[in-house]
């Protein structure tokens, strides 16, 4: 073999040689934004959202439970004690009693609330009483559902009698036997002088101080089986005179 053949081989093997021995380069690392998943673990990763401060909270419901304690709070700052409530007939006015708190502060809560408006003085007995605050509209229904299911004691012995003019608290028609009073209903006395017969079974919270005519006429419509009116006596506005 010439001397030029050896020369041309070992230049060859010296270049495959240092072929073999190059490291890789890596490819050039991308610049683009990377998108990650909404559903990815790390957006998982990121601690929830505190709720918002002002979302809206549980409603209020009246209990059993709860409806002493309550009015017992809702009447301490409580200066209002008259209602008006406005019928077709016209308006009367009602002044409550301040030493009957609960009975006093559940008439104004639901006046407030605005349970009475649309409700009806649904018995009326002639020459008795008219009694008011339910219907058979299913409003009424959606109404004390809101606003809870809960009866109140009576309050006998503070010295009021159902004269002309009271207005009294009727007791629930449950299995009742400590005259626990229905607080969506009253009664407003027009017996002259009065129905004494009801004192001491019932709870006397307030009276009509203007508008007595107005009960008189409310309680001489015609009426029906039930004592319910052959038309309904709607109560169209319980305002509470602040």
């Amino acid at each position: 073999m010439t001397v030029e053949k050896l020369i041309s081989i070992a230049i060859l093997m010296l270049f495959f040689l240092s072929s073999c021995g190059e490291t890789p380069k890596e490819p050039p690392k991308s610049t683009a934004p990377v998108n990650i998943e909404e559903d990815s673990v790390a957006v998982d990763s990121i601690p929830a959202k505190k709720e918002d401060s002002t979302a809206k909270k549980e409603k209020f419901v009246l209990t059993e439970d709860n409806a002493i304690d309550f009015f017992f709070d809702y009447q301490k700052d409580l200066k209002a004690d008259k209602v008006r409530i406005t019928t077709r007939f016209g308006s009367f006015t009602v002044q409550l009693y301040d030493n009957v708190p609960y009975h006093k502060a559940n008439f104004i809560y639901l006046a407030r609330k605005g349970y009475f408006d649309g409700t009806q003085f649904h018995r009326i007995v002639k020459d008795f009483i008219i009694q008011g605050g339910n219907s058979d509209d299913v409003e009424t229904g959606r109404k004390r559902s809101e606003i809870g299911r809960y009866l109140l004691p009576p309050d006998t012995r503070k010295g009021h009698r159902h004269h002309r003019g009271t207005i009294s608290m009727p007791s629930s028609e449950i299995d009742n036997p400590h005259m626990l009073a229905s607080p969506y209903e009253f009664f407003i006395v027009v017996t002259d002088p009065g129905s004494y017969h009801l004192d001491g079974d019932f709870t006397p919270f307030g009276r009509v101080i203007e508008g007595m005519d107005v009960v008189d006429e409310i309680n001489s419509v015609k009426t029906g089986q039930g004592d319910w009116p052959y038309q309904n006596i709607y109560i169209q506005k319980a305002e509470v005179i602040e």
